[in-house]
């Protein structure tokens, strides 16, 4: 298990360090003010009709970096500071967001497979750990192989759940590619405040690397406790 702590701690850390960067950046970008004086949400409202899109709403949302586009309702969610602020950081958040809308509508395949899946990793995620786990211990409690076929299931879920924040990076790069095209082919921002919010979103998505890093070295971890014990 001291291992295990040592991976985790180790891709905590590394986690830590991205968002706390990630925090910072969009604190700088948020003193870049915009030259067209446009809000996060008339930025949103703009891409979207750009588009062609005009059955998806954009929406004020409590929290900060609590910004996320809805597939089942149709909303782009956005955080106040992002929805009322006119600056790099709010412009970057919400074409991003919007995004995942003009991926929706296009019926962008990794972003059907990731809606597909959520409902299996919301039981999944939580479960996998405590099974494998369960199953480690009482394989070596007794002499039935029930323990590892109880292990092994726990893998498959978490397997999924990774398979997940796998796909999740091409949905997630996708979006901010697709933000930072449309600013750049439609003069939105100047040339300061578009390498702005490219920064931005470039340590936005590093988040999700991050993430998905630790997701395969914790089922690689796994799967050598459960397969490579089992002799």
């Amino acid at each position: 298990m001291l291992g295990y702590y040592i991976l985790i701690g180790g891709i905590a850390l590394v986690s830590w360090l991205v968002s706390n960067q990630l925090k910072s950046k969009f604190e700088y970008y948020s003193k870049v003010h915009l030259r067209n004086g446009m809000s996060g949400a008339e930025i949103a409202e703009k891409m979207l009709h750009d588009n062609g899109i005009y059955d998806v709403k954009v929406i004020s949302t409590a929290g900060r970096l609590t910004d996320h586009y809805n597939p089942a309702d149709k909303t782009v969610n956005l955080s106040e500071a992002v929805y009322n602020q006119r600056n790099a950081a709010a412009a970057a958040v919400a074409a991003h967001e919007c995004g995942h809308a003009v991926q929706h509508a296009k019926a962008y395949q990794w972003l059907e497979m990731r809606s597909k899946l959520v409902p299996v990793v919301q039981i999944s995620s939580s479960l996998s750990q405590w099974l494998v786990i369960g199953g480690l211990i009482l394989g070596a409690a007794s002499k039935t192989g029930y323990g590892f076929y109880i292990a092994v299931i726990g893998l498959i879920m978490m397997a999924i759940a990774t398979a997940f924040s796998l796909i999740t990076l091409p949905v997630e790069y996708d979006a901010s590619n697709r933000a930072l095209a449309w600013l750049k082919s439609k003069n939105m921002l100047s040339q300061q405040e578009y390498s702005g919010a490219e920064d931005a979103l470039k340590w936005a998505a590093r988040t999700y690397l991050v993430a998905a890093i630790g997701a395969i070295a914790s089922l690689l971890y796994w799967a050598y406790q459960v397969f490579g014990n089992r002799n």
